[in-house]
């Protein structure tokens, strides 16, 4: 099958690395044509040191190479989905279109897979989501995902098209849970990564894992997601891999927080941006999201560490 990839970042490349291992011919799109020189004649990508790209996977800057392909897997960040979109609207008809970030989008509070089938409602909307990082995806390590499709009959089309040897798709009609999931972990990332750097301890990041999972499952369900999807690997499996390693980028960026250091700008943290989007979302649904809440106001500077610790140590004792 002929798949193309939007995004040359580390994660679009290692899906096309993956995928391209598998036999697959690969078209991965790129806005830089510097990094698409690279990739395409050293068969390197800085962000994925030590990884040979296959060499079936062809690397362009422009956007004709994969709009050919009937199977497009979006790794581009949740942000900037909606312009994407929006921009090439008519191209995009009748493809499958895979989103491969996580987030909610702070304009249409919509996850990946509700903005497509919202922007291209004739094309077939999914989201790839799951415990994942680039670096093992590249070097083909056992990694088990969710392709959530609200058709099951075209869910079980990618789910066959995108499993290989080293990735083990498991699917699901719950999109919205399988968005949200994937959406809500990068927040609790952060605020692990604040624990761990502000230097309170293993035990405070486990009880914001323990207590911000029930945070997750309150918004997906009151948005129509179903609590055992954040159960699977959307949502616990997410949350726990990338509130325990410091090759997540949420997890990091909270580690700076948490030791008051500046971080780099030009990294993608979608957290930052559902964190302020689900503040939003709880305010105005009457959703108690602590955890999420103070998540955004660090992330504004309008708390500081302590004042946050001590807003959540606060709130009243109840049964769990």
């Amino acid at each position: 099958m002929k798949i193309g990839i939007a995004g040359g970042g580390a994660f679009g490349t290692a899906l096309g690395v993956a995928l391209a291992l598998d036999g697959n011919e690969i078209s991965l799109w790129a806005r830089n044509p510097d990094a698409v020189a690279t990739m395409q004649n050293d068969r390197t990508n800085p962000k994925l040191p030590g990884v040979t790209l296959p060499k079936n996977i062809t690397f362009s800057d422009e956007l004709e190479s994969i709009l050919a392909c009937d199977t497009i897997l979006l790794a581009i960040p949740a942000q900037t989905l909606p312009a994407f979109l929006n921009a090439h609207v008519e191209r995009l008809k009748g493809k499958y279109l895979v989103a491969c970030c996580k987030g909610i989008d702070l304009k249409r509070m919509t996850g990946p897979a509700s903005t497509i089938r919202d922007l291209v409602p004739d094309a077939i909307a999914a989201m790839l989501t799951g415990p994942s990082f680039a670096a093992d995806i590249a070097r083909g390590l056992p990694t088990a995902l969710t392709l959530a499709c609200a058709d099951d009959t075209d869910g079980a089309i990618l789910q066959t098209a995108l499993s290989t040897t080293s990735l083990r798709i498991y699917r699901t009609t719950d999109t919205i849970g399988a968005e949200l999931g994937g959406a809500l972990k990068n927040v609790m990332a952060i605020a692990s990564g604040v624990a761990i750097g502000a230097g309170l301890g293993e035990s405070a990041r486990a009880a914001l894992i323990t207590r911000g999972f029930p945070e997750m499952q309150r918004l997906a369900t009151e948005l129509g997601g179903q609590a055992e999807t954040l159960s699977g690997l959307s949502g616990f499996g997410d949350l726990v891999l990338t509130c325990t390693s410091e090759q997540s980028r949420n997890f990091r960026y909270g580690l700076a927080l948490g030791r008051g250091e500046s971080f780099d700008s030009d990294t993608t943290v979608e957290g930052a941006a559902t964190a302020r989007a689900v503040r939003q979302l709880a305010t105005d649904l009457d959703i108690d999201m602590p955890i999420c809440t103070v998540v955004a106001d660090l992330t504004e500077n309008k708390t500081d560490v302590m004042s946050a610790l001590n807003a959540l140590l606060s709130r009243p004792l109840k049964e769990e």
